[in-house]
């Protein structure tokens, strides 16, 4: 991983977010709603009627979600959406981005951290700078998440990969998070030979050389502060502290950007 730079709250879908609440399984749940999954049509404008219904249907959730973040989410995200809704059905689909463990540090039967080593791989990445760190991960996710899902040169689904990370950089008293944010999505197995071309120009596809990754396990949203406050925590646990990169750190996700009950881990980068 470049040491220098370089989605998913509960809830169906009658519930009604605080701050931004999407997630796989609630939008998976739409599938299951009988009013959606009537299927069997048998003329073809019908099927066609539904689909254009399901596809607003997501969207709108999304766009309710996404306004607790004061995060627009635009009309053509609709078919991404029901693209990626439709191919990840289960957690079995979705790739987990491979790691050696190396060792586990614990204290009274809690995890502290974890010492693993990732291999040398393809990630597709994008740099936003918004307003809010929440912001930028919700738009750099949502621009990955179109690559993903068709703007690719295959023109086709690439498949849901696991954790989203992005890449923070802070001042040397690591209490001040810089505004540019690098969001990283790892390309599946059966596409890192020959990673596809982005249509979006911003998207660059980067080769991180292999890695040696300090992880601590967090839950709850991820903004300014609580990733301040998560650098401090790891800090004081690490016993290889020195060893690591100290102005840039990842946050991983793997729970959608939106979710205030997030499943997070912060890395720190063995130098």
């Amino acid at each position: 991983m470049d040491q220098g730079g370089c989605p998913l709250n509960g809830g169906g879908p009658d519930y009604r977010p605080g701050p931004g609440v999407i997630t796989l399984e609630d939008l998976e749940s739409f599938d299951e709603d009988p009013q959606m999954d009537s299927g069997h049509a048998s003329l073809e404008n019908e099927a066609e009627t539904m689909e254009e219904e399901h596809q607003g249907r997501l969207l709108n959730y999304w766009q309710v979600a996404a306004r607790g973040h004061q995060v627009e989410v635009s009309p053509d995200m609709a078919q991404p959406i029901q693209q990626l809704t439709t191919n990840n059905q289960g957690r079995s689909e979705r790739e987990q981005v491979p790691f050696s463990l190396i060792t586990r540090k614990e204290k009274c039967g809690d995890v502290l951290y974890e010492k693993r080593s990732y291999e040398k791989a393809n990630w597709a990445c994008i740099t936003v700078r918004e307003d809010t760190y929440e912001q930028s991960i919700c738009y750099g996710f949502m621009r990955i998440m179109k690559y993903m899902c068709e703007q690719n040169s295959l023109g086709e689904y690439l498949g849901m990969s696991l954790p989203i990370v992005t890449v923070v950089h802070t001042d040397k008293s690591q209490s001040v998070i810089s505004r540019d944010v690098k969001v990283g999505y790892y390309l599946p197995a059966n596409h890192q030979a020959q990673p596809p071309k982005p249509v979006d120009t911003d998207i660059i596809i980067e080769v991180w050389p292999a890695a040696v990754v300090y992880t601590r396990a967090f839950g709850g949203p991820t903004n300014e502060v609580t990733i301040v406050d998560q650098i401090r925590a790891m800090a004081e646990v690490l016993d290889a502290r020195d060893l690591c990169v100290n102005d840039s750190f990842i946050i991983a996700g793997y729970t959608n950007p939106a979710h205030i009950n997030r499943q997070n881990e912060i890395w720190f980068l063995e130098r």
